[in-house]
């Protein structure tokens, strides 16, 4: 005889697989474009695109950064040290950092926002479409310490259909 705790677990997967075939999961890419809200903001970047992935839970990660008004992008890395959180201004909410590669435009974009730093990292909020996102600079100067750069802040513009072009029709390399 089966017990009712029994009937119940085989319940419950019975229901999860129908929902698992009903609605399957999948990963997606996704382009958010943002506008500089703020004079400094504005002064480094005007707007940025973020391309985002979504993951099979519903997670977003951002993958890479690309100008909204010039033809530069670059990946950034999800992590870096917790000390580039310490450094942030007080009362500062944003948590997920993201390193910047030294190599090809992470560097550019390293210098600009953190000038004279050896390393920079990238803090943002949570980022979801149709709300504004702050991103914290933070960088590390060859002495080891970690210093908060500048703060962005930008308002939501949208989300791209496709993919922006490469530039010079250069191939897309993701």
């Amino acid at each position: 005889m089966k017990t009712t705790a029994h009937t119940v677990s085989m319940a419950a997967l019975a229901a999860l697989t129908l929902v698992g075939a009903a609605a399957p999961a999948r990963a997606e890419t996704r382009f958010l474009a943002y506008d500089a809200a703020d004079r400094v903001t504005q002064a480094l970047t005007r707007g940025v695109t973020l391309e985002v992935r979504r993951g099979l839970l519903g997670g977003v990660s951002v993958r890479r950064i690309i100008s909204t008004t010039a033809r530069g992008s670059a990946r950034i890395d999800y992590g870096g040290p917790d000390a580039v959180r310490r450094s942030l201004p007080p009362g500062s909410d944003e948590a997920t950092i993201y390193t910047i590669p030294t190599e090809g435009d992470g560097r550019g974009l390293s210098r600009a926002l953190c000038p004279g730093s050896d390393q920079a990292f990238l803090v943002l909020g949570r980022v979801r479409a149709g709300r504004p996102l702050t991103v914290h600079a933070v960088g590390r100067w060859s002495d080891g310490t970690m210093r908060h750069c500048v703060t962005l802040e930008y308002s939501y513009r949208g989300e791209w259909a496709l993919p922006p072009a490469a530039p010079n029709g250069a191939p897309d390399t993701r």
